[in-house]
């Protein structure tokens, strides 16, 4: 069956038969707004992310439980990003009227998969026809006790820089991809259907070890750039020490350049956060108990000394790449804001 033969008020029956219920959620899919009641003592976070065909995804590589489960776990990888359980996604798509309905049945299983897997519900949506491919937004709604919610704006020169997981293994999939060539499955699996850490998010807002807190979408140095900028700091990272995967490796050695995927490239969706240097056997409890790798990459530094890039104690140069920018047609420098700005005046004294 093609979707215009479903039609829009099809799927939204079809979506509203298999939305869970959940505590505070007085009126889910069917209605004109969702109905939700926060509890005593939490705050609500709310984030939104959009994946276009053709730019965020491309049907020839992937399949679409694949991409259902990447659009929500997307979303809650930003709300692991500050701490906040996940509670409700907002699902709204553009479709073209000849997408087979199979497709988008696989896709609504890999979506609301990922939703179980993490306890959110989805509450609500939009569909609407496309003559261009198909568009997703998904808008999410996570909570934390007030106060918890860890922000980007809180390191301290002293701190410690922490990386979960490891790095480079969806962009190194997704240069194999343009290369003609198919990824090993470990690499595809980082790639098409990245795991947000909701566990060690949460993990690290109650249990306040962490100062500050960013996700890894567009690659380890853009992103931590963000951080920097919003705390007003510097920072070292240590090449050596970055957390890579044994498929990874392999191919760096092969090809030694490589290793700038692991600092520019996107999409990893692990959490980059800084944390007292004395807090390090806490954490590795933490690491151990949300089964998360949780590896120390460098340190926080007074915003003077801008972002440094070290290997193997010498000094090395920023990649060119730092990180995807929309709009640019591809990757260019990351904006660093103040970092850079008082690097470069560093500079000239």
């Amino acid at each position: 069956m093609k979707l215009a033969q479903r039609g829009e008020f099809g799927i939204i029956a079809a979506l509203r038969q298999r939305s869970a219920a959940a505590p505070g959620l007085i009126t889910g899919i069917g209605d004109d707004c969702a109905v939700i009641a926060p509890q005593p003592g939490e705050q609500l976070l709310v984030t939104s992310d959009m994946l276009v065909e053709g730019v965020h995804f491309r049907w020839d590589w992937t399949d679409p439980v694949r991409l259902g489960r990447k659009c929500a776990s997307v979303n809650l990888s930003d709300l692991a990003a500050m701490g906040a359980t996940p509670r409700y996604l907002f699902l709204a798509l553009a479709l073209p009227g000849d997408l087979d309905t199979a497709i988008l049945d696989a896709f609504f299983d890999g979506f609301l998969s990922v939703c179980g897997e993490h306890g959110a519900v989805l509450a609500g949506g939009d569909t609407c026809a496309s003559s261009a491919g198909m568009t997703i937004s998904v808008t999410a709604l996570g909570s934390a006790a007030t106060g918890t919610a860890l922000l980007r704006s809180g390191a301290v020169a002293g701190d410690a820089l922490f990386v979960s997981g490891s790095l480079g293994d969806s962009a190194l999939a997704l240069q194999q991809l343009l290369a003609g060539k198919r990824p090993e499955s470990f690499l595809a699996q980082r790639h098409f259907d990245p795991t947000p850490r909701v566990n060690l998010g949460c993990a690290l807002a109650q249990t306040g070890l962490a100062t500050a807190m960013i996700d890894l979408s567009d690659g380890l140095l853009a992103d931590l750039g963000h951080l920097l900028s919003a705390s007003s700091v510097g920072a070292r990272i240590e090449i050596e020490t970055l957390p890579l995967s044994a498929a990874f490796r392999q191919a760096l050695e092969q090809n030694q350049a490589l290793i700038d995927l692991a600092l520019s490239g996107g999409e990893d969706y692990e959490l980059l956060f800084t944390a007292p240097a004395a807090a390090a056997a806490l954490l590795a409890d933490l690491a151990q108990k949300s089964a998360t790798p949780i590896t120390r990459i460098g340190t926080v530094l007074p915003l003077v000394n801008g972002l440094q890039l070290f290997a193997n104690g010498q000094q090395r140069p920023l990649p060119a790449g730092q990180g995807y920018k929309h709009f640019a047609g591809g990757p260019e420098s990351c904006i660093l804001g103040n970092v850079c700005a008082v690097q470069e005046d560093a500079a000239r004294r």
